[in-house]
Parts: C-alpha cells; sequence; structure tokens
C-alpha cells in the first residue's frame, strides 16, 4: 500500500545546515529561532545568531583536527549548543551520535567504543567524569569539550577544552578563510550521514542506525505537512536529544519550517516552562502522556472536595464523548451540548493547567499510547494523533490525520510509504526515510533490510480504511499452553493508566493463565500509605504490605472486567524494587527489557505459578557509583 506523494524537497533544502542558511536569510535577527530559560529570564537566540554559531563550531572542529568520517559523541541535556554541535558536526565532515546524558559511566565508555568515537562535547563536569573514568586513551579519544565550566578549573586532561575555547578557534579560523563555512555547507549532500541514531535496545543491544540528510528531512516534510506545522509555532524541547522524535522536532522540523524551539531551564521546571509558552506543537513518547495523565489523576484525588465532585462529574462526559468520536460515530445534540457544558466547567481549566491550551498538533510515537490515555486526552480536548515508525525508517510512517482518528490505530501511511507483511504479520516498510544500516553491524543490517524492505519486528494489520492497527513486538506475543495467543501490550497499557502503576508485566508463555509482574509507583503508593496510616520503610518494605496487596488487587479486579476473558490475569504479585534503567531493566526511553526482567525476576515467576503464597527475598542489588543494597523482604502471590 502507497498512499499519496511525499513532500518534495528542492537542493537548498538538501542539508540541515542548507535549511540553517535558508531561514537565516529569510528571518535574519528578527525572529528566534532558539529561546532557553536561564535563571528565570528566556534568552533569544535568532536565527542569524543560530547560524553564526553553527558556523563557528563547524570551523573549531576543524581547528582541532576533525577530519571526514570522525565521530563526535554529544552527551549533554537540551540546551541550544546540543544543536550547535549536531549540525555544525555534519558540516565539519563528521559524524554525530547524541547518548543519553543520565547513561552510566559503564554505558558511556561501551557506546564510545562501538561507534569509534573520536571527539565529545559534554555538558557539564558529571559527564566528563564519566568519560575520563571510562579510561580511554587519547589515541581513542582525542578530544573532550565541556560546555557548562563549574568544577572544571583543576581538571589537566590534555584532551579537555571547553566550549569557548573551541568557539574562539572557529573565530580564527574564520578570520583567516572568510568563505569555508559556505564552502563546507554548498559541499554538503543529500545523501550524506547526518546522524548514528541510538536504538532503544528492548529487545536486544543497543544498535547505531545512520540516517542520511535526505532521510531524515524528507519525513520531516511529510511530518510537517501532515500535521500542519507553521513558521510561527512554538515548540517546547523537554525530551533527550538520543530519542529520535526529539530530534526530528527539534532540529529536522525546526529548520524544515523555521518555527521556535523552546529550552525549560531544567528537568523540575519542564510543566511550569510549557504553561508559560503554550507550545503549538508537542510530540512526545507514550510514556511522557501516560506520566501527564497520572498526574492529573493524582492531583484530583489531592484536590477540594468542590474540584473532585467537578473533575468525577465532567471527565466521564467527556470521556463518552471521545468514545464515540474515536469510534467514528457522530454525536447526539445531546452529547454536543453536555461536552460544551464539560468543557466550560473543566476542560478548558485543565488544559491551560497542563500547558497544552494553545497545543494544535499533539503527537505520539515510539510504541503505541494505550487506549484509556488516548481517550483521556481526547476527552479533555487534546486532538493528540499516533505516530508509527522506528528509528530505521526515520520515526514516522504512519500517521493520524486530524478528523481522521481511531483510537485503535495508529493511522494512514505518510506520502512515499509502502508497507506489505510478512507470512507471520510482521509490517514490512519502504519509504525514502529508510536508513543506511547499523554502523559496524553488516549482519544485523542484513536481518533488517532484505530485498528493500524494512523488517520491523512489529505485528500488525490493516483495516478496510487503511488504517494500521499496531499489536506488539512478534517477540512479546504471548503463545498460552492451549495454543491461544496474546499481545501483552494492549493489557499492560490498561494496567499503567492506573496512577498507583509504574509498570506492568504480563506473563504466560505456554503457561495455563495470564499473570503479572507489578511495578507500582514508588511516590503515588507511598502518598496513598501515609493517607492511610500505613507506616513503612523503604519501597520494597512497603510493597510487601497485605493491604498494599489488598489495595492494588481492587484495582487490578477492575480493569480485569473491562478486558474480554481470554486477557484476563489470574494472578499477580509486587515487584519489590522499580525497574530502573541503570539495572538495564528498561531502556532510556522507558521500554522493558521483558527479557532481561524475566530472566532476573524467575524465582518470582515461577512461585507464580507453583501456587505458593508467599516468598521470602534475600537479594543485593548494585547501585550506581558502584555501590550495592541488600533486599531482604516478603513478597506476596494473590490470585484474582
Amino acid at each position: 500500500m502507497n498512499k499519496g506523494k511525499p513532500t518534495a524537497v528542492s537542493p537548498d533544502e538538501a542539508t540541515f545546515a542548507r535549511l540553517l542558511k535558508k531561514n537565516a536569510q529569510r528571518f535574519g535577527k528578527g525572529k528566534a529561532a532558539l529561546r532557553v530559560k536561564c535563571l528565570g529570564i528566556w534568552q533569544e537566540t535568532s536565527w542569524q545568531e543560530y547560524y553564526e554559531k553553527v558556523g563557528l563550531f563547524s570551523l573549531g572542529l576543524l581547528s582541532l583536527g576533525l577530519e571526514a568520517g570522525d565521530t563526535v559523541a554529544i552527551i549533554s541535556n537540551n540546551r541550544p549548543s546540543s544543536l550547535y554541535a549536531l549540525i555544525g558536526t555534519g558540516v565539519a565532515g563528521g559524524i554525530p551520535v547524541a547518548l543519553h546524558q543520565d547513561a552510566t559511566g559503564t554505558e558511556i565508555c561501551s557506546l564510545l567504543l562501538q561507534f569509534n568515537v573520536k571527539y565529545v562535547i559534554a555538558e557539564d563536569q558529571e559527564q566528563v567524569d564519566k568519560i575520563l573514568e571510562s579510561g580511554l586513551a587519547p589515541a581513542i579519544l582525542k578530544k573532550i569539550i565541556y560546555c557548562n565550566p563549574r568544577g572544571m578549573r583543576s581538571y589537566r586532561d590534555e584532551r579537555l577544552q571547553s566550549l569557548e575555547q573551541l568557539y574562539s578557534a572557529g573565530t580564527v579560523h574564520k578570520e583567516n578563510d572568510p568563505d569555508r563555512f559556505e564552502q563546507l555547507i554548498s559541499r554538503g549532500d543529500s545523501n550524506d550521514i547526518a546522524i548514528i541514531c541510538t536504538t532503544s535496545g528492548s529487545s536486544g543491544a543497543t544498535r547505531g542506525a545512520m540516517l542520511t540528510h535526505g532521510n531524515i528531512i524528507g519525513m520531516a516534510a511529510n511530518l510537517s505537512s501532515g500535521s500542519g506545522m507553521k513558521d510561527s509555532d512554538e515548540f517546547v524541547s523537554f525530551l533527550p536529544l538520543a530519542w529520535f522524535g526529539e530530534l526530528m522536532m527539534s532540529v529536522a522540523a525546526a529548520l524544515y519550517k523555521g518555527f521556535t524551539v523552546n529550552f525549560p531551564e531544567n528537568s523540575e521546571t519542564v510543566m511550569a516552562d510549557l504553561r508559560e509558552i503554550g507550545p503549538h506543537i508537542i510530540f512526545a513518547p507514550p510514556q511522557i502522556w501516560e506520566k501527564i495523565a497520572s498526574t492529573v489523576q493524582v492531583r484530583m484525588m489531592e484536590s477540594t472536595p468542590f474540584k473532585r465532585f467537578m473533575y468525577n462529574s465532567f471527565m466521564p462526559i467527556g470521556e463518552r464523548a471521545a468514545t464515540a468520536r474515536l469510534a467514528g460515530k457522530p454525536a447526539s445534540l445531546l452529547s454536543r451540548a453536555l461536552y460544551l457544558l464539560a468543557h466550560v466547567a473543566l476542560m478548558r481549566a485543565l488544559r491551560d493547567r497542563l500547558g497544552l491550551s494553545r497545543v494544535r498538533a499533539a503527537l505520539t510515537g515510539g510504541s503505541a499510547l494505550g487506549t484509556d490515555a488516548f481517550r483521556f486526552f481526547h476527552a479533555m480536548g487534546v486532538n493528540l494523533r499516533q505516530v508509527y515508525g522506528l528509528t530505521e525508517i526515520s520515526g514516522v510512517a504512519f500517521m493520524h490525520q486530524s478528523g481522521d482518528i481511531k483510537g485503535t490505530t495508529v493511522g494512514l501511511p505518510l506520502p512515499g510509504t509502502e508497507i506489505s507483511f510478512s507470512d507471520e504479520g510482521e509490517i514490512l516498510l519502504k519509504s525514502a526515510g529508510v536508513f543506511n544500516g547499523y554502523y559496524g553491524d553488516e549482519a544485523a543490517t542484513a536481518n533488517a533490510l532484505k530485498d528493500g524492505w524494512l523488517h520491523t519486528g512489529d505485528a500488525g494489520s490493516l483495516d478496510a480504511d487503511g488504517h494500521l492497527t499496531l499489536i506488539d513486538r512478534l517477540e512479546n506475543i504471548i503463545r498460552l499452553a492451549d495454543g491461544s495467543t496474546l499481545a501483552p501490550q494492549s493489557v499492560e497499557s490498561k494496567l499503567k493508566f492506573s496512577p498507583f502503576i509504574g509498570e506492568a508485566l504480563l506473563i504466560g508463555a505456554d503457561r495455563p493463565y495470564l499473570a503479572a509482574l507489578v511495578c507500582l509507583n514508588g511516590k503515588i503508593i507511598g502518598k496513598w500509605a501515609g493517607d492511610n496510616k500505613i507506616s513503612y520503610g523503604t519501597y520494597s518494605d512497603l510493597v510487601s504490605k497485605p493491604e498494599v496487596y489488598d489495595f492494588i488487587e481492587k484495582e487490578l479486579a477492575k480493569i480485569n472486567r473491562e478486558l474480554p476473558e481470554s486477557s484476563r490475569i489470574k494472578r499477580f504479585t509486587l515487584l519489590y524494587k522499580e525497574l530502573d534503567a541503570d539495572d538495564d531493566e528498561i531502556t532510556r526511553t522507558g521500554k522493558v527489557r521483558r527479557k532481561t526482567v524475566e530472566d532476573r525476576y524467575r524465582e518470582v515467576i515461577e512461585a507464580l505459578y507453583s501456587g505458593a503464597e508467599t516468598l521470602e527475598i534475600d537479594t543485593t542489588i548494585d547501585l550506581q557509583e558502584g555501590r550495592s543494597a541488600r533486599i531482604q523482604s516478603r513478597i506476596l502471590f494473590r490470585n484474582l
């Protein structure tokens, strides 16, 4: 299936740098390209200044000896300097790779070696320490450029250089060769590698997908057209640049359309800064939307009786209206009138509190968002749309079109996207966004690309209207002992819609029934325990309490009633610790590493199916910075 023609991209839009030059000529110093909050004040960078900073960065790298094809790692929070580094590296002939700033030193070292990194752009002292502790020799890692000089005065490693020193070197280079930056931009080609983007690694080792400028810009053009982006739009960048959706928005789409990218002061001020900016576009993975929904539910539980009454009275009206709309059913005159009342009484204020009052293009991608959370935002009046794609196809392949949104699908193919299915039901894709391969891994590339088709590893199907229904990862589909099959993702999403549940893993392969490992949201369940006068010391102590099991049992029983009989959970237990990316239990993008969790908690799973009522736990877990902690706990097993 191939629907429509892709948006044409002209030669002066062939690379990130050419798009930047075009916007600098178009907007000059009269429009903000970037805006960052520092000490409570929003500081603007114009398109002309953006262009000049990228120029100095690229020339500075050349002054350090960067050669064509050298890999440059960027380890930083969301900051304008990250964008200068990404675009400037490409102009200088290098290949950028963005790494998660919350990765451990061991992870950083492994990835630097995996991608043969020669230069690192590190945000601050914390990131520099991770790199230096890796022990990589100067022959392997040539330079480390740090952006924030705080705490760096006593460091003596000769490879260290400040961002300001890099800019100074770039300034000298520009004075000696004024036309060099322009020449480098003109040499750039749409087939050049724009970035090595790391995959999530939820089902195996993290790999580096090599994507060209043509791959990314072409898909950004399609995404921009399909979602109605404008150059007057505001976008808030609060997710890691290592997540491809963030790269697509804050770099590719922003350069293509010319809208303004805003950077919050820090992770704690995101919601306040989001409300202050009032963005027109938001693109976030399901974990973020689920967290926002959970936050709303928790705040309502803690609010005044009048606010709870308003919420409990009007939110169901919105949900009924959203359910009908997402099913394609026309709204009656009465339901429209009731929703208008709910909008005035609740929804409008709720959207404003969340910073969503001006959102026109609300997008979610990375994995399928659960139907409960999806309906929640539509009930609120947020026109949330699913986007389906993989890093290997530049992040976007299918998307809901405004006015044609189905709650159970991920939309229609973007122009130029072809889809087919293997005999096993695996989704196969073709488009101009398909990557060049995995860095340094020809075998994995050959497995992913066969006869021009990208093998996604996802199972799905098309409905009569051409919408794609995403089922789950093929490897995750559970086959019970009786031969029946189940995609766990849909059930797990319903479980996680409860504000008390942080993660849930459905178990049942070759077993007689479905069971669940449930990981609670420590902060919220702790608040509940305090309100109910339940004393506890640690998280593992709290989740061993019979009262907590009683409460969660009621939550799961309520969810079970909404599920078909074949999908209902028969037995569950609560994990004695929260899943942690530092323990390899979830990825840096928040996806559960299913195999790792099943292997690590094998004893617990066996007890789930043995009929045991309790299991004594005495284990040691590794913490950050080489520390460890002993956990002694008793976990219970409950039938549903």
